[in-house]
């Protein structure tokens, strides 16, 4: 097949696998109407959470996984489904209502230093732009303790997500 981009290998992330402890961070988590300080652990507590680590809102690859997830009603389930991105907590309220996620029980935390990416070994330095880094696609299922449940991370760019995985996941947890 002939692409119109070039397929970058990524190599292996150092993530946490499942059956560790996901780390924790706090950091800004934006809705459709407004957006405060979350911890990780405090959506876990709750139902669980999985945390979609994606691109700047806006990008494809951003869209294609919240369109997918959405239409998919995998935000129907009880544990949180959060995304995790370098974008702004202004750029994420921007991409919820273009997005009609604004209906949706997803909501978006917001890491414009990538610090999130760094600790939980997904980092990926974009080619040509010097400085500039963004989470790699991935995907954490954590249960009410912050212990990853399944675990994802893309491998080379563009990669997207097993969806039915992710499903099946959310489906454990509430079981």
């Amino acid at each position: 097949m002939d692409l119109d981009f070039d397929v970058v290998d990524l190599g292996d992330a150092d993530h946490p696998a499942e059956g560790e402890t996901a780390p924790g961070f706090t950091r800004p988590l934006v809705g459709s109407a407004y957006w405060e300080d979350v911890a990780l652990s405090t959506l876990a507590r709750e139902s669980g959470v999985a945390l979609v680590c994606h691109p700047m809102a806006g990008s494809f690859p951003a869209t294609y996984v919240w369109n997918e997830l959405r239409d998919r009603g995998l935000g129907d389930y009880d544990a949180s489904v959060v995304g995790l991105s370098i974008s702004t907590p202004y750029e994420l309220g921007r991409f919820i209502a273009d997005h009609d996620l604004a209906d949706t029980d997803f909501r978006f935390y917001s890491d414009p230093a990538n610090d999130v990416a760094e600790q939980y070994g997904i980092v990926n330095d974009l080619d040509g732009m010097a400085g500039v880094a963004e989470p790699r696609p991935a995907v954490f299922v954590l249960d009410e303790t912050c212990t990853v449940q399944y675990a994802w991370a893309a491998s080379e760019w563009p990669a997207f997500p097993d969806y039915d995985a992710i499903e099946a996941a959310l489906s454990d947890l509430s079981a």
